[in-house]
């Protein structure tokens, strides 16, 4: 007999596996940073580790305040920045998937200096990831960045006022499917 908090977790990870096959892009999609605007803008809804990790952040505004999408913003700048210096994070691909895992643990805790440290990091190696492929003429890189930010900022935007409404007990579901999603990504290059 399955226990109550396993019932309970059972569509979350339904929804993290579904997610997960339904992909046919690499965990870590990332490429070259330098494509152009309809790149950009298509990267955080083709990439589903960056789609993950944003709906996170959407979430984890929802629950905890809007000041965290400031986090996020920071943590992006100095990440990107970082890795356009030529910062880098030894397994920083799969670390990227741990922490859309992590995010989402830190949204089931509902702590929320544990969730801002935990946003934050996930924010910077994913965008270190990107300074690190920005590579290429200033104008294709100013339109990917500019592509990729506004496509970013109408996921969270949009992950935020839906999960806004959202009741408790779905906002716990979507924290199960990041934490499974997270991790299923991590694992990903190793099947």
């Amino acid at each position: 007999m399955m226990s109550t908090t396993l019932r309970k977790l059972a569509p979350a990870a339904a929804a993290g596996l579904a997610l997960s096959l339904l992909s046919t892009l690499p965990a870590g999609a990332h490429g070259l940073a330098s494509a152009g605007l309809a790149a950009g803008a298509s990267h955080p809804l083709l990439g589903l580790d960056h789609l993950l990790l944003l709906l996170g952040v959407g979430g984890a505004a929802a629950l905890a305040g809007p000041s965290l999408l400031l986090v996020a913003l920071a943590a992006a700048i100095a990440g990107g920045l970082y890795g356009a210096l030529g910062g880098n994070l030894p397994g920083a691909e799969v670390l990227a998937a741990l922490m859309v895992s992590g995010l989402g643990l830190a949204l089931a805790a509902r702590q929320g200096q544990l969730l801002a440290v935990v946003l934050a990091s996930g924010v910077a190696i994913h965008a270190m990831l990107h300074g690190q492929e920005a590579t290429g003429s200033s104008a294709d890189l100013l339109g990917w960045w500019l592509g990729a930010s506004l496509s970013s900022a109408a996921v969270v935007g949009a992950s935020f006022a839906v999960i806004r409404q959202l009741a408790p007990s779905w906002r716990r579901r979507l924290a199960g499917a990041l934490s499974i999603g997270g991790a299923l990504l991590a694992l990903a290059p190793l099947a």
